[in-house]
């Protein structure tokens, strides 16, 4: 297969994994030898070993980085500090692409950003939806669920009332609007006393923002 084929069938389809093409070629080592050339001729984007995005001119459809983020370490879903960011949770753009995993912590730098996974136990693998972008799709936390990600991925630097650090380290905002049933549901899973403790003072402050706001 040259270049232009090949450019053909991934158009619409521009991330390319080599473990999924190579079972439609006879001699797997040529297409590897192939996807090498075109990466270094720029015709190809390297993300990380085994997977490729195919150059901007060439593609039709352009890729999220949200997409490339749940692509690159599987299974994974964007969650923490980016999805906070995402949802207005706090007021500093975040670059990285933030996301949490089953499978070993891990991040990886290319031409499209850094994305950077965080390990979770399978049992609290959950709590995250399903986003539309153009043709493609990804996956992200609710944001009751990022920022319980988020706290217990930073436990160690929380007392057990984590107001203070959250206002002002931080400056967690807008949460009045989250639903305080659905914290206590998720952090339940991680089966973590001190969690627990941390999210309780949390949706006493929440409810104290709700009433006030009323």
């Amino acid at each position: 297969m040259n270049y232009t084929q090949f450019k053909k069938q991934f158009q619409n389809n521009p991330i390319i994994r080599s473990r999924d093409v190579i079972l439609t070629y006879d001699n797997p080592q040529v297409l590897r030898n192939q996807l090498s050339r075109w990466h270094k001729k720029g015709l190809l984007i390297s993300l990380r070993k085994g997977v490729y995005l195919l150059n901007t001119q060439d593609r039709k459809v352009e890729v999220d980085a949200h997409v490339l983020g749940n692509v690159l370490y599987e299974p994974s879903y964007v969650s923490l500090e980016y999805a906070l960011y995402y949802y207005g949770l706090i007021p500093e753009a975040v670059a990285d692409i933030t996301s949490v995993t089953t499978r070993a912590t891990a991040a990886f730098t290319n031409e499209m950003g850094h994305f950077i996974y965080q390990h979770v136990k399978p049992g609290v693998f959950r709590g995250f939806k399903k986003f539309e972008q153009g043709e493609m799709s990804y996956f992200m936390a609710e944001p009751e669920k990022a920022l319980v990600d988020f706290l217990y991925l930073n436990l160690s630097k929380f007392k057990d009332d984590p107001r203070d650090i959250l206002e002002h380290s931080y400056r967690l905002q807008n949460i009045e609007d989250l639903n305080t049933d659905r914290f206590i549901e998720w952090a339940k899973l991680f089966k973590t006393k001190k969690l627990m403790r941390v999210i309780k003072n949390l949706v006493v402050w929440i409810k104290k923002l709700k009433g006030g706001r009323m």
